[in-house]
């Protein structure tokens, strides 16, 4: 079996930790006993491009559960936990390709190496598995039968692609799923980000000024989790629609010229390119943090910073200093990567449960269905959504109503009025 990881020795830790995630994911599991039985992906080949943690870990096992042969690599150069890659390896005979720090040459080899085990399911988070495979690998293609993609970076590109017409085959938005995004995206983001940013800085958020760029779900969880640690939080928008529901939810709405004097701490969460650039580190104050919850690293203008740098060092694990030629220090967090997973361990995993149950419904839907679906990009099926909300709610000891006969026909009636 050829894979590509750090140290096979970690296998023991890793195995552990993998053991600590699923205890917080009674959804996926419940899916994996059901899988062992079944075998709803008897010899489907599934080549994963997701950050390689410790939930994730537990989203292998269940795809394997359910007969599937899979291959991982990472989504991010920064975000593989080396000892879940191990276990992975050791314990589960899953090809592994995937280094914490590993440069960008050998993170497009290892998507490469995944992609060489001719998946028939492509799983991916950032869509560069799909694009790789789309530029340099057309001859596999036509034995791909779906994908699926798991964030919203990765949504907007294979959206761009389909809108183009060269998207080869249809894919589900994991993304779209209201049991992932709503919860994932607020909550696992929220969380994770603050998190990511104490283990990196040991900072007192309380009383900061604390700007976020971007008002989408991530936004929102880590404006919410900031406001609750004492920050005086900043929303920066470019939709009308998203600023004003940040300004009626308590938050302070500007420009990033202007938030750009006055912020301690900069969060990035838009999926853009540049949102700080070369035109605000100058105005920013002495000692001003910055960081990037998106899932690429260019929202941050790293290459514009370092022309406006004298100097740079790495002043703690995790912390770059920029001294620009104005005499004021900036700090920048985990090389403008996802700081919930560059300094921390990402999502919670009784969040990533309902995520990963997602994907997981997902591929074995793709599987009975796809021949029957468009080169195009689709959203998770409501009933999906409505079941890993049903077993999210039983797992939580959680009952609720159910609507009565004359109720249900009052919803499906036009007749009654006042």
């Amino acid at each position: 079996m050829k894979y590509d990881i750090k140290d096979i020795s970690l296998a023991k830790k890793g195995l552990l930790r993998i053991e600590w995630a699923s205890k917080g994911m009674p959804v996926l599991n419940s899916i994996k006993q059901r899988f062992e039985v079944e075998k709803p992906l008897k010899d489907i080949r599934i080549s994963a491009c997701l950050h390689v943690t410790t939930e994730t870990a537990v989203l292998m096992e269940t795809l394997k559960a359910g007969g599937a042969e899979v291959s991982l690599c990472a989504s991010n150069p920064l975000s593989t936990q080396d000892d879940v890659a191990a276990s992975l390896v050791k314990n589960l005979r899953i090809p592994v390709f995937a280094i914490n720090g590993e440069d960008n040459r050998t993170y497009y080899k290892h998507i490469n190496a995944c992609l060489e085990t001719r998946p028939l399911i492509t799983m991916d988070d950032g869509a560069d598995l799909v694009t790789t495979l789309h530029k340099e690998n057309k001859e596999m293609i036509k034995a791909v039968v779906a994908g699926t993609e798991e964030t919203t970076t990765g949504v907007i590109r294979l959206r761009a692609m389909a809108d183009k017409g060269v998207l080869l085959y249809p894919i589900i938005a994991v993304n779209d799923a209201l049991t992932k995004h709503l919860f994932d995206n607020r909550y696992g983001t929220g969380q994770s980000t603050i998190d990511g940013i104490l283990r990196a800085t040991n900072m007192l958020i309380a009383g900061s000024n604390f700007v976020v760029c971007g008002y989408g779900w991530c936004g929102k969880g880590v404006s919410m989790r900031a406001k609750a640690m004492g920050a005086k939080v900043i929303v920066t928008e470019v939709d009308p629609l998203r600023a004003l529901e940040a300004t009626m939810d308590g938050f302070q709405v500007m420009p990033i010229k202007e938030a750009a004097r006055i912020g301690d701490i900069f969060v990035t969460v838009t999926g853009d390119v540049s949102v700080i650039d070369k035109n605000h580190f100058p105005l920013m104050k002495d000692g001003a943090i910055l960081c990037n919850s998106g899932h690429f690293n260019v929202e941050i203008a790293l290459d514009e910073l370092a022309k406006a740098a004298r100097s740079r060092r790495a002043i703690r694990q995790h912390v770059d200093e920029y001294t620009l030629k104005n005499g004021k220090r900036i700090y920048v967090l985990g090389e403008g990567r996802l700081i919930n997973l560059t300094a921390a361990e990402g999502h919670p995993s009784p969040v990533m449960d309902m995520s990963f149950a997602n994907q997981a419904l997902s591929v074995e839907y793709l599987v009975k269905k796809a021949d029957g679906l468009n080169n195009m990009v689709y959203s998770v099926p409501g009933e999906i959504d409505r079941e890993i909300a049903r077993l999210k709610l039983a797992s939580m000891n959680i009952s609720i109503d159910k609507l009565t006969k004359s109720q249900e026909r009052y919803l499906h009636s036009w007749e009654l009025g006042t």
